[in-house]
């Protein structure tokens, strides 16, 4: 196409007015805001204007132009945010949300979002209340603490706790503690940023009570535990219990702060899993903060939970970063309902989505397996090759780190598509299915599917396999 040819062309494209106006009388740009319209509009006419000096042949009629316009301005007004399928075994995945919140937190979502409600109001007196009041009481009674505050998130709670209770002061950790929490924060980063001077003792696999008292000066302000929930040293190694810690904290008048990192409220030991302390035990040691997530072990919406001793937590509320920290009325009520099924255990292993699953015996993962299998089978039997193989799960979201869980598996050999592509197309599909691939086949790991979707799946896979 020669210089003119191209000049000709991009003269005779049809004006942004006229293919608004007819957009506007067609049927299928019903519901669409002008401004999306405008926007896609022009956003079509640019990239045929970018075929055209590139040489690309293309068309240029109006019919072309409002069909591409069509299918930019309905990917413009989809949800970005969308429910997709844990197909992967990863119980808490932080890429698909972590936690999913049990019934009774939906519910009272729902309840509060749709309602004024008395967030911060005493409906006894008629005068301001405090929100945490919500669910402060209710986790001292979980706990044991004598107090509570609740944040956005766990990282919020330990640079709140740290700003408040050593700012400007030493605190002192062992090498071996300073860890890097997801997205690349690093506890030593958040330390800085709280405004303390970190201590650093010990090495990074063996840390003595020695180290921690020969680090004490006059501007020691805090010792720092911070519990290995998303890694483990193994080999020669050594640490401090927290219940010493404490005992010298004490001796020294110096306080004594534990990040848990994924706080529990149930021995999970009882459950075949490995010991994992609770956030009970850390109270009783006498720690004088606690800090720990709710939407890991906890099984709750996300949020950072700080409980300990009242003179402290008190200190922390009047902290004017609490309020940039502090979380919304919808996570209070999801985090309210969940933390009340913990008053019965049976009932929260049972309710609790996380609990449930990385509890659910093997035995019941079989059969669900063989369910998945079966309907897989049904749908597809001729165009892959289909079994089920015993693999292993993962807890996910910095939990029990290293800990596989025995599952039961569905594989998948597609006959006439790559693995890859059967994995990318399921990902592209709607809903998006996400699951893994591992010695070339597709897997499938019935832990993290839950009850309806097994059809969903199977013809998502009839849709993609019989295309090809």
């Amino acid at each position: 196409m020669t210089s003119l040819d191209k000049h000709k062309s991009l003269k005779n494209l049809p004006g942004v007015d006229l293919l608004l106006e007819l957009a506007k009388e067609e049927d299928r740009f019903l519901g669409i805001p002008r401004s999306v319209m405008l926007g896609s509009i022009r956003n079509a006419l640019d990239h045929i204007r970018q075929d055209i000096l590139a040489n690309i042949e293309t068309s240029t009629t109006n019919e072309t132009i409002l069909f591409a316009a069509h299918i930019l301005a309905k990917k413009k007004i989809r949800p970005r945010l969308v429910p997709v399928i844990n197909a992967t075994g990863v119980v808490l995945h932080t890429n698909l949300g972590r936690a999913l919140l049990c019934e009774d937190a939906l519910d009272n979502i729902r309840m509060i979002a749709q309602s004024y409600s008395n967030l911060e109001l005493k409906i006894e007196t008629g005068k301001r209340g405090i929100r945490y009041e919500a669910v402060d009481e209710l986790i001292c009674e979980l706990t044991g603490a004598q107090n509570a505050i609740i944040v956005n998130n766990n990282a919020g709670a330990v640079f709140l706790a740290l700003n408040t209770i050593a700012k400007d002061t030493q605190v002192v950790v062992s090498r071996g503690e300073l860890v890097e929490i997801g997205g690349s924060f690093r506890v030593p980063d958040v330390m800085v940023k709280s405004g303390c001077i970190l201590k650093e003792v010990g090495t990074t696999n063996r840390t003595h009570l020695r180290d921690y008292k020969n680090a004490i000066s006059d501007n020691t302000g805090l010792f720092l535990k911070v519990h290995a929930s998303n890694y483990k040293i193994k080999g020669f190694t050594s640490s401090v219990p927290l219940k010493d810690l404490v005992l010298l904290g004490k001796d020294m008048d110096i306080p004594v702060m534990e990040d848990l990192g994924s706080g529990t409220l149930i021995d999970f030991s009882k459950y075949g899993l490995p010991l994992e302390p609770t956030i009970a035990d850390s109270v009783r040691s006498g720690a004088d903060i606690i800090t720990f997530s709710g939407d890991k072990l906890l099984g709750g919406p996300q949020a950072g939970i700080i409980v300990g001793q009242k003179k402290t937590i008190d200190q922390i509320k009047k902290n004017p970063l609490t309020r940039a920290l502090r979380i919304d009325k919808l996570t209070l009520a999801a985090l309210e309902s969940t933390l009340k099924l913990y008053r019965d255990e049976e009932r929260a292993i049972r309710e609790i989505p996380t609990l449930r699953m990385l509890t659910i015996p093997f035995k019941d993962i079989c059969k669900k397996a063989d369910r998945l299998f079966k309907t897989i089978k049904d749908a597809i039997g001729f165009l892959a090759d289909i079994e089920v193989a015993d693999l292993n799960s993962r807890p996910g979201g910095g939990s029990f780190p290293e800990l596989d869980l025995a599952t039961r598996c569905v594989t998948i050999q597609p006959k006439n598509l790559s693995v890859s592509k059967l994995e990318i197309n399921m990902r592209m599909s709607n809903p998006s299915i996400i699951a893994r691939i591992e010695d070339n086949k597709y897997i499938l790991d019935p832990r993290t599917i839950q009850d309806g979707q097994e059809n969903i799946i199977s013809s998502t896979l009839a849709k993609i396999l019989e295309k090809k």
